[in-house]
């Protein structure tokens, strides 16, 4: 039973290495390698959380396949990535530059937390300072306190 189940994780873990077909292989491997790095760095817009390399959409093998014909025509890999992000924005980038509008975006989740924090932390504090002067009994209020405490005695 532990066979099978080694097995079936190593199968179900090996489904994105069939995602490149056998036909879109270049011939050179230092071409090839060059590719499978683009195809790593470059998302599928039609699975939107994939990158080409492991998606099995229609628009990822196309994709795929423009990628080794832009390196085939000696484009470089900056000039691949520049060819997609033409066509359909910094989105298809599965690490898009921290710059512009990105670098707002990147710095949004650290700047919102902190916020959250120094803001939490200021809640507290005064919390705890009015809780302080609440629990203090005022003069008159102490005065009777001790009278009714005398009184019983």
């Amino acid at each position: 039973m532990k066979r099978i189940a080694a097995a079936l994780c190593a199968v179900l873990l090996a489904l994105p290495v069939w995602a490149l077909e056998p036909s879109e292989q270049l011939d050179d491997p230092a071409l090839e390698a060059r590719a499978r790095v683009l195809d790593h760095e470059i998302r599928c817009v039609q699975c939107q959380s994939e990158a080409v390399a492991s998606s099995n959409a229609n628009w990822a093998q196309d994709a795929r396949k423009v990628i080794r014909e832009r390196i085939l025509a000696g484009d470089s890999n900056a000039m691949v990535k520049a060819f997609f992000v033409e066509r359909y924005g910094e989105f298809v980038l599965m690490d898009p530059p921290k710059t512009g509008s990105n670098l707002l975006l990147w710095l949004a989740a650290p700047a919102m937390a902190l916020l959250g924090i120094v803001v939490g932390f200021g809640f507290l504090r005064t919390r705890s300072q009015a809780g302080s002067d609440q629990d203090r009994l005022s003069a008159e209020e102490e005065a009777r306190l001790q009278s009714i405490l005398h009184a019983e005695d």
